[in-house]
């Protein structure tokens, strides 16, 4: 793929889990193209439907959270990069939200849910080591304990207070990995 589609592709997904975490999935792809600062043609280029749309800006959302934790753990100690991921996986939550029932329909053909797990453990463990390394995560806490403690972000009703709640838990979950490390 040339440099420019490649970059046309990744603005579109960038616009589409944005609107979608905004508006859900029955936002126009034409606000879709718009907000990626490319023609409706581009994105049916690329995307061929809707659900090739939600699919790949899915897959795109845990591409990159997942892949973050290693770049979050390149220039800071373990606890501060956790933190910032938790942060990103609250804005990933919001995207996942709103995408929530073009998902159901497009995992009835795709079983992406025991490999997203798989991953999101991946990426927690990665940062847990790394904290339990350097002495500023608990080292008794393993990272299926971490990935259930999130799942409490998923329990929150929607509203205006979503986010504020979701950072509220993300802080909490930070707090208690740190209490007591080193130790």
């Amino acid at each position: 793929m040339r440099a420019d589609a490649r970059r046309n592709r990744d603005h579109l997904l960038s616009a589409a889990a944005q609107l979608f975490a905004e508006r859900g999935t029955d936002v126009s792809l034409e606000a879709v193209a718009a907000r990626a600062g490319v023609g409706i043609g581009t994105l049916y280029r690329n995307f061929p439907n809707r659900d090739a749309l939600v699919e790949a800006a899915y897959e795109s959302e845990v591409q990159g959270l997942c892949g973050a934790a290693a770049d979050l753990l390149a220039d800071r100690p373990a606890d501060e990069a956790l933190a910032a991921w938790l942060e990103r996986f609250v804005s990933y939550a919001a995207a996942k939200r709103g995408m929530s029932s073009a998902l159901r329909a497009v995992a009835t053909k795709h079983d992406f849910g025991s490999d997203v797990r798989q991953r999101l453990l991946a990426a927690i463990s990665t940062l847990l080591d790394a904290g339990a390394r350097d002495g500023t995560l608990r080292a008794d806490v393993g990272a299926e304990d971490v990935l259930r403690a999130m799942a409490a972000i998923w329990a929150i009703p929607d509203g205006e207070a979503w986010r504020a709640q979701a950072e509220t838990l993300a802080r909490l979950i930070v707090d208690g990995l740190r209490h007591g490390a080193g130790q």
